[in-house]
């Protein structure tokens, strides 16, 4: 089978901005997931999460979305680490705190905070003096939200089942060496990343319905976007005349223009997407085999039936 064919076409998206307690709101709460901390990969796990690290000094933490944004009231994860690597070569993970601000107890010395916004996140280093006042501290996330979705044609929505998008950071090499920061976003989630260019792969089936964009996000606001995908939802059928019972048992093929094979499947009227453009299907059905050619255009789901006489 030949490499999905590849679309860089129109996306549209719309920033909305909030402020106050209507930035949190928007956000909404995200799955937890595998995170990836920033400098941090590499951590041995706490023995006792949500404990205190040390006996000794309290140090407040809070977090907020922008320089100017309202401390966050829930959906953050806090860790300390320890800055010393342990004999394995990892930061040991002294605590952990979920929901809004937290605190903390600390023996004199420096650590390593990192506090996460679902896949945003910040990390800084403390350093807790012997004496003195032990100020409050803000950490800024520079983050924002994502919500993807996708049409064919001009408009015609997609069924949430038929979508997926994966999201990579962009410029940073070619496909396989792009970092994924999420896989398998479905249409309509809200996620939360840091500020910068995104690299948004959006599938539309399991054949060769792929476009790529790049998308913005931008500290405290959530973004929006629609992919335009040019392709359609085709039903193959065999059939003794036009309009007739399909025939079951049959074998199908689908060929591009150029004699690639982009699908193989068996039935009586399997359904497949496919990108705009030309194509072949090849029908086998008890030792007879035919074909006929057809034409993909975007948003124009439709029947491909071939003739049996």
């Amino acid at each position: 089978m030949t490499r999905p064919s590849l679309h860089l076409l129109g996306v549209f998206a719309l920033l909305l901005s909030f402020t106050g307690a209507h930035a949190q709101e928007a956000f909404g709460v995200e799955p937890d997931a595998e995170l990836q901390l920033p400098g941090l990969n590499q951590y041995a796990p706490a023995n006792s999460v949500g404990s205190s690290a040390v006996a000794g000094r309290t140090v407040q933490l809070e977090a907020a979305l922008t320089e100017a944004g309202d401390p966050l009231k829930y959906g953050l994860t806090w860790r300390v680490f320890h800055p010393i690597p342990g004999p394995d070569g990892k930061l040991p993970l002294l605590a952990t705190a979920e929901g809004g601000s937290a605190q903390f107890e600390f023996e004199p010395g420096a650590y390593f905070i990192h506090v996460a916004f679902g896949r945003a996140g910040v990390t800084t280093k403390l350093t807790v003096p012997r004496d003195g006042p032990v100020e409050k501290q803000r950490m800024v996330l520079e983050a924002g939200g994502l919500v993807l979705n996708a049409v064919s044609g001009i408009d015609a929505r997609i069924p949430s089942s038929q979508l997926r998008f994966n999201i990579y950071k962009a410029g940073e090499g070619i496909d396989d060496e792009q970092q994924l920061v999420v896989a398998d976003v479905k249409p309509d989630t809200i996620v939360r990343l840091n500020t910068g260019t995104y690299h948004i792969v959006s599938e539309y089936g399991a054949v060769n319905a792929v476009i790529r964009s790049d998308i913005r996000v931008e500290a405290g606001k959530l973004t929006e976007a629609v992919i335009q995908h040019r392709a359609a939802q085709l039903t193959l059928k065999l059939v003794s005349e036009p309009g007739g019972e399909a025939i079951a048992d049959t074998a199908w093929s689908i060929l591009t223009s150029g004699g690639d094979v982009v699908s193989e499947s068996v039935g009586a009227f399997p359904t497949i997407v496919l990108a705009e453009g030309e194509y072949t299907a090849i029908a086998r059905n008890k030792g007879t085999e035919l074909q006929r050619d057809f034409t993909v255009l975007a948003g124009q789901n439709s029947d491909v039936e071939v003739l049996l006489n």
